[in-house]
Parts: structure tokens; C-alpha cells; sequence
């Protein structure tokens, strides 16, 4: 099951590590995508942005474009800007989603594909970039949505999540922030914090799924 809203996300700062713009978003975006598909988390098919205009805020419009190539090529950014909204000739590039697919294991050790696995957004705001890595399932805590305890599905995937955070870290130069608590769950160094416990079990969430 996938929820709603993520069970935990990272942000990275990053000014001093890339210009603002959308051609230096991109690249950023290339390079850590690169760090996800080493690790089985992300082969990027597509991207998806939005759009806003300065001093007035957003359309409402979503853009989705498949990539054709690795998403730095040069001529990725003449596309994303062909791509502005008639209606709105002052749009600019807002947050770029880099969707696609990963690899989780199941508790026999499985290999298992699933779209929107871990989701990469990467924003060419002023004054400074930020990225951003969010989960949505329950494969990477010591609990599932039920709150039943899957002790061989964490094992098999949370290590894999850890590593890769740490390698974004180390690529970008600077640690991940946490980003803010949901109802499903929040990011705690490298991993997910584990909830309030009791008589064995976590809190039952489907409620909300």
C-alpha cells in the first residue's frame, strides 16, 4: 500500500552547492538520481513541474514530460521551456518531481518492482536549490500500515534507504534536514522513526489509505 502522504522526506539546502536556474537543477537532479538508481531506488522516466508567476503566485498547471535521454542533456532545458503555457508567458519553472521506478525486497527476499517508489524533487528557486527525497510505504519502518511488525521486510530495505541518503549527503556536501512530521510517519537521521509502541504492535493507519 501506498499512503497518501509520505512517511518521511529529506531536504537538502543546497546554495552552495549549485547557481539557481533550471539548466543547474537539472544537472543536480542527474546527479542524484544517479546516487538512487545505484542503490535500486529510482530509474527516472519522466519528469513533472509546475508553474508560477512571480508576484502572483501559481497557475495550477502541472507539465509532465518523458525523458528521451539522460535528463542533463542540453537540450532538456529548451524543452522544459517550449513546454510554458500559452495562457501564461511570464511562467516560470517551479518544482521538478523526477518520477520513475524502484526495486523493493519482500521478506523471501524477492526483488520487487514499484513506480513512484521514493520521489526526487529538485526546485531552481532564488536565492538557492533545495532538493527533496520523500517515502510513501511502509517497507522502510519496523512496521506495516496495520501496525503488524515486518522485522524481514526492514531488514531488507531500510539498510538500502540509509545507504542511500548517505550517499546524497556525501555527494551534496552537506547533511539532509528532516522534513515535517505526518500522520504516517517521520524521518529520523538516515531512517524512519520508529512510533509508540504497544504490546508489540505500531499504530494502525489505514484509516487514512
Amino acid at each position: 500500500m501506498r499512503a497518501p502522504k509520505e512517511c518521511a522526506s529529506w531536504t537538502w539546502e543546497l546554495d552552495e552547492f549549485a547557481p539557481p536556474g533550471l539548466e543547474s537543477a537539472l544537472s543536480v537532479a542527474a546527479r542524484m538520481s544517479a546516487v538512487l538508481r545505484e542503490h535500486e531506488l529510482l530509474v527516472p522516466d519522466s519528469l513533472e513541474w509546475d508553474w508560477f508567476v512571480y508576484g502572483s503566485g501559481g497557475t495550477g498547471l502541472i507539465t509532465r514530460m518523458s525523458l528521451q535521454g539522460p535528463m542533463d542533456d542540453e537540450d532538456v532545458p529548451q524543452r522544459v521551456e517550449r513546454s510554458r503555457p500559452a495562457g501564461f508567458p511570464d511562467a516560470s519553472v517551479g518544482s521538478i518531481l523526477v518520477v520513475g521506478s524502484g526495486t523493493w525486497i519482500d521478506a523471501t527476499g524477492e526483488k520487487r518492482g514499484e513506480h513512484r517508489l521514493v520521489e526526487l524533487t529538485v526546485a531552481p528557486d532564488v536565492p538557492g536549490i533545495w532538493a527533496e527525497l520523500a517515502v510513501f510505504h511502509d517497507i522502510w519502518g519496523p512496521f506495516d500500515f496495520r501496525g503488524e511488525p515486518h522485522p524481514d521486510v526492514e531488514r531488507q530495505n531500510a539498510p538500502r534507504l540509509s545507504a542511500a541518503l548517505q550517499s546524497l549527503d556525501a555527494l551534496l556536501g552537506v547533511p539532509a534536514e528532516p522534513g515535517e512530521p505526518t500522520y504516517f510517519g517521520a524521518a529520523e537521521g538516515h531512517g524512519i522513526r520508529t512510533p509508540d509502541v504497544i504490546d508489540g504492535h505500531g499504530p494502525d493507519l489505514t484509516d487514512l489509505l
